[in-house]
């Protein structure tokens, strides 16, 4: 498969980190961006929520060097999995989930779920970053800019808000959308279901819901590309990551 050559590169560390308490913590390092500079390793990381971190996770996590977390998950979701790790300043933004509720809210009209609304709920959701949670991704990147310290960013299954995070600071560092796509659908090789999740659904339902899809990010960079006339301008007008703040950026992340 020709995108193989923009996984991790033999030379380069392990994407995939041996966490025990995580299933999804990976190193965005290694692709290629502007110029045909690598993002840097060891800066940029995505992850699942880090409230199930063991000791020797939290020692592997000092090890990266890591002292920043960047946190999405809503109110709920980060007050019942809550953490805090010692030297670790903690950055919540919170972007409360919607699917769930858009879920029950259908259900609640008689209607037995099908994997087909489900993927129209998730690409739904996506469309709704774009527009509606902008302020918390102009936010992550206002702290990016501010400080290149090794950051984790998470949701709780790090796959979706955190997936669209992610896209976002590749594109913005210059790597090519399919090369993002490739890293955003690794979820679906690491994540693990935490067991008894969402039983009340059907599986077909649960397995759109707990894994990633092209349809999904797409419909968010469609709704980047329909309504903004593309990335750059939306990282500009929408994000406040202009020209300036863009090449402070590949400075910090990619490899000179």
């Amino acid at each position: 498969m020709p995108l193989q050559q923009h996984h991790t590169p033999s030379t380069g560390p392990s994407r995939s980190l041996p966490f025990a308490g995580v299933t999804n913590f990976r190193d965005l390092g290694g692709y290629t961006g502007h110029g045909g500079q690598q993002v840097k390793w060891r800066r940029l990381f995505r992850s699942d929520h880090l409230a199930g971190l063991t000791a020797q996770d939290q020692a592997l996590l000092a090890d990266l060097g890591v002292t920043r977390t960047v946190d999405f998950r809503g109110q709920a979701e980060s007050a019942a999995h809550a953490y805090q790790l010692p030297g670790v300043a903690y950055h919540p933004l919170a972007i409360e989930p919607t699917v769930v509720q858009r879920a029950l809210d259908l259900q609640r009209t008689g209607r037995q779920l099908t994997a087909q609304d489900a993927v129209a709920l998730m690409q739904e959701t996506y469309r709704g970053f774009v527009h509606d949670n902008a302020p918390r991704f102009a936010e992550l990147f206002r702290l990016l800019l501010a400080s290149d310290a090794p950051t984790v960013f998470h949701c709780t299954a790090g796959k979706d808000r955190t997936g669209f995070a992610a896209a976002l600071i590749l594109l913005a560092l210059g790597v090519p959308r399919d090369v993002v796509m490739h890293d955003y659908l690794l979820t679906n090789a690491l994540y693990q279901r935490p067991p008894g999740m969402g039983s009340q659904a059907p599986e077909e339902v649960l397995r759109v819901l707990w894994r990633v899809q092209e349809e999904f990010l797409d419909a968010a960079l469609h709704t980047v590309d329909n309504d903004y006339g593309g990335v750059q301008t939306y990282l500009v007008d929408v994000l406040g990551v202009d020209a300036a703040a863009q090449k402070e950026l590949a400075g910090r992340y990619l490899q000179p």
